[in-house]
């Protein structure tokens, strides 16, 4: 198979899809790698680096997009490529349809074949690929909120870990998944009094075990959370339901009651936000004030630490991309259930159900085009 792999457009996005290491596997399976000119050059790797490891490097992308059988980014495909993407062509990469009206219909359009990242999913309930970043992501969004609580940036002067004789900042993590397991160990790790909610009791549990004292387990619902909001310094939304929009848990009624100066970052805005007043930023202009709440709501995160973001994603990706490769996607997803549940939009049909209510567009079930 020829894979192509293409250089980020995403405004900042210094992340690619595949070290030169994994290409270097790839080209000893016998495939074929085309990498865009400068891909890897955020991420600390040179063209010469992949040329070593067996690539052919081309520009502009219109030829990575001709040639190539499977094309992997690390972001959405933006408008400029929707026309590229040919029928019965591979995408794959991360794609958080259910947040994306335009990006769903234009796939759809395409008839190409699209793999998502984030949705796929083992029978445990996990998601391999987007584990790395949750991992990444969450341990970001607790430095953000201690830079944002600056009073530079409009925060209210509170250093995260208090000093001997002062308290600590007050951080409130929505979430008990990767991301705010992550994230509560790093405001933990700082000395922050962290307050971390989720709404399945043995995930309570289990935490209850793992985390330091200075962490609080609470069961999450409206009511804990409009309490916790008015004791924060700091508030992380890390809400992921697969596939799908992000609840709205921070309502924008509740934002005059919160301290002034505090701050909000929303790990999930790139599925919709699960802050009511979230709205995407980026790495060069990443915030904005309401009602005096500091809002971060960069929607690539990971991006600013490219180099440990580049090697973490090869890590769980190129497994699957060596068996979409080696076997084809029909032959990789009858082979492997937990590569199914990565099918969004396949030759266009959704076949996520997710994407399916987001949009209010037909379902068609993975399974009916693997027969």
């Amino acid at each position: 198979m020829i894979i192509g792999i293409l250089k980020e457009i995403k405004s900042e996005e210094n992340r690619v899809a595949m070290t030169p290491a994994g290409v270097e596997v790839m080209c000893n399976k016998g495939h074929t790698v085309l990498v865009e000119t400068k891909a890897g050059q955020g991420s600390g790797f040179a063209d010469s680096d992949y040329e070593k490891s067996g690539a052919e490097i081309l520009q502009p992308p219109e030829k990575i997009y001709e040639r190539s059988d499977m094309v992997m980014h690390v972001k959405e495909p933006l408008p400029p490529e929707y026309d590229l993407i040919r029928e019965d062509q591979i995408v794959f990469t991360y794609l958080h349809l259910a947040a994306n009206e335009e990006l769903t219909r234009a796939l759809i359009k395409s008839k190409a074949v699209n793999i998502a990242y984030e949705t796929i999913q083992k029978a445990d309930g996990s998601l391999p690929l987007l584990t790395p970043m949750s991992e990444v992501a969450g341990r970001m969004a607790v430095q953000q909120g201690a830079k944002y609580l600056e009073m530079v940036h409009g925060g209210h002067g509170v250093l995260l870990g208090g000093v001997p004789g002062v308290e600590p900042a007050t951080v409130v993590i929505i979430g008990g998944g990767v991301v705010g397991t992550n994230a509560a160990k790093m405001a933990c790790g700082l000395g922050a009094k962290v307050h971390l909610l989720d709404m399945n009791l043995d995930r309570l549990r289990y935490l209850s075990d793992v985390m330091p004292a200075n962490c609080f387990l609470h069961m999450s619902s409206p009511a804990e959370i409009r309490k916790l909001a008015r004791q924060a310094n700091v508030i992380i939304g890390a809400v992921l339901i697969p596939g799908t929009k992000a609840p709205r848990l921070i309502t924008r009624e509740m934002l005059p009651e919160m301290m002034n100066g505090s701050v909000l970052v929303d790990v999930a805005v790139d599925q919709g936000g699960c802050f009511e007043t979230s709205k995407p930023t980026t790495h060069s202009d990443p915030i904005y004030t309401i009602d005096g709440v500091v809002h971060y709501c960069v929607a690539n995160m990971p991006g600013a630490v490219a180099k440990t973001s580049t090697l973490a994603l090869t890590n769980a990706t190129l497994p699957y991309a060596l068996q979409l490769a080696d076997k084809g996607w029909k032959k990789a997803m009858q082979d492997n259930r937990d590569m199914r549940s990565g099918a969004n939009v396949i030759a266009g049909q959704v076949t996520y159900q997710g994407v399916s209510e987001a949009f209010n567009l037909p379902y068609t079930p993975i399974e009916t085009l693997l027969q």
